[in-house]
């Protein structure tokens, strides 16, 4: 989508907050004209950032996929100070990029060499602790919430197209003066992370959020409503629906397959298409790119 025509003025959570005043940050470690990102993030609502807007001396280290963690992170907190003494509430969209080949970042800052995977999810691990506790010194740290979410695992090849257990990552949500801490089980989504997010700031009354209205297709995960326990996983060309331990997978030319997932090892076999879960698959993905491309997941004036 981000590299489609129509992809501009989308509901998005950049659209919903500021219009209600916040200003929204989209802010990336590396260049931003990669796949597009610039020019979607910019008409959809958010102030774009990349390394070049970065001081050369705020950087510590970069290569050729971005700059290091810590320095995206110092900067963004920069931005974030600026919009606070301003009086104005922010949503920051923070993109990393030191947990990538290749695999380099400063020097002196764990116990593991560059240059490698290991090394470098330990880096993004300090980083982050860098981050929280830098940011627990700010007037503004108490009223907000941190989400951290990977994309995918470390690699997406496997024996099936979609190899569940490539896609299996972690959110976390971390707001110790906001949120009851907690271990949230049930099978969700990357989809169910910007409504849970708008869930949260509605509930302490910080936004107006007409659930209802939504153009979402997610579902708040810590609200009293009845979960739909599902995932969506896919790849370049490759579309999936993961529910009741069975993976539906849509190819090009109208291409079917079916997979029984274990729940334990994510280990799959080949199973029969059971055709009503067939159809829910193909309604999801029908329905999102239909609206899509007749525009109606655009915004909409109140």
């Amino acid at each position: 989508i981000i590299r489609r025509p129509k992809s501009s003025h989308l509901s998005t959570i950049g659209e919903i907050l500021r219009n209600q005043g916040f200003a929204t940050y989209f802010i990336y470690g590396g260049y931003g004209y990669f796949d597009n990102m610039n020019s979607y993030f910019f008409n959809n609502h958010y102030q774009v950032v990349d390394r070049t807007d970065f001081d050369k001396k705020s950087i510590a280290h970069e290569n050729i996929w971005g700059v290091d963690d810590e320095s995206l992170f110092a900067n963004s907190i920069q931005i974030l100070d600026k919009s606070s003494a301003a009086g104005k509430p922010f949503f920051a969209h923070i993109m990393t990029t030191s947990n990538h080949r290749p695999f380099t970042f400063p020097e002196n800052r764990i116990d593991l060499p560059q240059g490698n995977r290991e090394g470098a999810v330990k880096y993004t691990d300090y980083a982050i602790g860098q981050l929280i506790k830098y940011a627990e010194g700010k007037p503004w740290f108490k009223d907000t919430l941190f989400v951290f979410v990977a994309d995918h695992n470390a690699s997406v090849a496997g024996k099936t197209k979609l190899p569940v257990a490539k896609y299996h990552i972690p959110v976390i949500f971390y707001a110790p003066d906001i949120l009851i801490p907690g271990h949230f089980t049930p099978l969700v989504s990357q989809i169910d992370i910007a409504p849970t997010l708008l869930h949260i700031m509605a509930d302490k009354g910080d936004i107006h959020y007409p659930e209802a209205d939504s153009h979402f297709y997610g579902q708040p995960l810590l609200g009293n409503g009845v979960l739909t326990q599902r995932a969506f996983i896919s790849n370049y060309q490759e579309l999936g629906y993961y529910k009741d331990d069975t993976l539906i997978v849509l190819s090009p030319k109208k291409k079917v397959k079916a997979y029984k997932i274990d729940p334990n090892t994510y280990e799959a076999s080949l199973t029969s298409i059971d055709q009503t879960l067939l159809n829910e698959t193909i309604a999801w993905y029908q329905t999102s790119a239909m609206e899509f491309k007749t525009g109606l997941l655009q915004e909409h004036e109140e």
